[in-house]
């Protein structure tokens, strides 16, 4: 069990590098007022949902204990970010403050992960 629950644990970081990622690549757009969400983004943030609702599964299988409130939060801050994404994912331009939003609540889900115990 501990072996699968590493592998998502590693699926659940690349989906983070990506939506973080994607961010990043757009910093220089977004001063220019020309930032857009790209694909990576989405396909991140649905990665982080689907391996993190994995991990929650298999922690608790594994009769591991899981801080429900730590979940809770962290995902309502990617259904926030999900949304905002899939929303605008057509968009030419997002407007910077929204683009911005994406990128703190991507932090503080980071931020979260690591630092509540």
């Amino acid at each position: 069990m501990d072996v699968l629950i590493h592998l998502f644990v590693g699926l659940h970081i690349i989906g983070i590098a990506a939506l973080l990622g994607g961010f990043l690549t757009q910093m220089k757009a977004m001063g220019q007022g020309t930032a857009r969400f790209v694909p990576a983004m989405l396909h991140g943030a649905l990665t982080m949902l689907v391996t993190g609702v994995i991990l929650v599964g298999l922690n608790q299988a594994d009769d591991q204990p899981v801080d429900n409130l730590k979940i809770g939060v962290k995902l309502a801050l990617l259904v926030v970010i999900l949304g905002l994404v899939y929303v605008k994912r057509d968009e030419e331009k997002v407007d910077k403050s929204l683009f911005g939003v994406v990128g703190l609540l991507t932090t503080a889900n980071i931020f979260i992960a690591v630092l509540w115990t």
